[in-house]
C-alpha cells in the first residue's frame, strides 16, 4: 500500500495556491485533511503528479458567524471545530451533529468540511445538512470566483462542478428562517466507525401562524449518486398544517423517490425502508422544533 511518486508543494497563502491549481491543473490534488485521498491514493484508485498541501492557509480556514448574516465557513476547517463551536451548535444544530458523527475524534481533528464535499461520496454526512439549508459553495481561481448551491456542485459520485483552475475556497450558509428548524438523522454501524448505509436532513420553515409550512426541504444521502432534495415532499407539505397522517404520506413519497443500491452495507430494499422511518421521524422532530414546541 504505497504512494505513487508525486511532487509535494506547501503553499502558505490564497494567491499562491491558487496560482499552483493553475499551473499543475488536473495533475494536482488538494491535500486538506488527507483522510479520503490518502485512501484512494494507498488504494491506486488515484495517482496524482501532484499534492499542493493547503493547511498552511490560514485564509482557508475559520468558521465566521453573524447574527443576522448567516455564516461563513473556510474549505479546510476541520470537523472537529465544527462539531464543537458554539455559534455552530446555536445556529445550525444539524451540521454540528452531522459533523461529529463522521468516523472517530482523530478523523475529525483532520478532516475538512471541503474535503467531505469534494470526495463526492453518496454517503458524505455533512452535505446532506448543508444542501438541506440552502448553502453555498464559493469556487476560487485566479481569474476570480463563482458561487452556487452546493446541490449543483455534488453532481455524482466523485464528480464536481469544478472547472480546472478551480478550488472550493468556503461554504456560505444563510441566515436561518424565524420559525424555522433543520434536524439531521442517519442510520449505519457508527459505533464501528461504519460508513452510513442512509442518511437525512429537513428543514421546515413556517408561516407566522407557527403551524402552516412556507418552506421545507427533505435531502437523503446514500441512496442516490450524489444529495437528493425530495420534490414529492415538498409539493405534498407547502402551505400544510402537518398531521400524522400527512408526515406518513411524505414519507412514503420520500421512499419511492430513493434510488439505492446493494453493497455491502446494506441492501436497497433495507435502505428503502430506512428512508421512510428517517423522514417520519425527522419530518415531526423539525416541524415541532420550528413550532418552537
Amino acid at each position: 500500500m504505497f504512494l505513487n511518486h508525486f511532487e509535494y508543494f506547501a503553499p502558505k497563502t490564497p494567491a499562491e495556491t491558487l496560482e499552483l491549481v493553475a499551473r499543475l491543473g488536473s495533475k494536482a490534488k488538494i491535500l486538506a485533511g488527507g483522510t479520503d485521498l490518502m485512501v484512494v491514493m494507498k488504494a491506486k484508485a488515484i495517482s496524482p503528479d501532484y499534492l499542493i498541501d493547503i493547511n498552511g492557509v490560514e485564509e482557508f480556514k475559520g468558521i465566521f458567524c453573524e447574527q443576522g448574516k448567516g455564516a461563513v465557513i473556510g474549505t479546510n476547517t476541520k470537523l472537529a471545530e465544527i462539531q464543537f463551536s458554539e455559534a455552530i451548535q446555536a445556529k445550525y444544530p444539524a451540521l454540528a451533529y452531522a459533523a461529529g458523527e463522521v468516523g472517530s475524534s482523530q478523523v475529525r481533528h483532520m478532516a475538512s468540511l471541503g474535503g467531505n464535499s469534494c470526495n463526492a461520496s453518496p454517503a458524505a454526512e455533512t452535505p446532506t445538512p448543508l444542501v438541506a439549508m440552502d448553502a453555498k459553495v464559493v469556487l476560487s481561481s485566479i481569474s476570480g470566483e463563482r458561487e452556487l448551491p452546493l446541490e449543483e456542485f455534488i453532481l455524482g459520485v466523485r464528480v464536481l462542478d469544478l472547472a480546472e483552475g478551480e478550488m472550493l475556497t468556503k461554504f456560505v450558509l444563510p441566515e436561518p428562517k424565524l420559525k424555522s428548524a433543520c434536524r439531521y438523522a442517519y442510520m449505519g454501524r457508527r459505533d464501528a466507525m461504519e460508513i452510513d448505509c442512509v442518511n437525512m436532513a429537513v428543514n421546515i420553515e413556517l408561516e407566522d401562524d407557527g403551524e402552516t409550512v412556507k418552506n421545507v426541504k427533505l435531502v437523503m444521502g446514500s441512496v442516490y449518486p450524489r444529495p437528493l432534495v425530495s420534490k414529492e415532499v415538498t409539493a405534498l407539505l407547502l402551505g400544510q398544517k402537518l398531521t400524522d397522517q400527512l408526515i406518513e404520506k411524505a414519507a412514503e413519497a420520500a421512499q419511492g423517490e430513493a434510488k439505492p443500491i446493494d453493497d455491502i452495507r446494506a441492501s436497497a430494499e433495507y435502505r428503502r425502508e430506512i428512508v421512510k422511518v428517517l423522514a417520519r421521524r425527522l419530518l415531526k422532530e423539525a416541524y415541532a422544533a420550528a413550532k418552537g414546541v
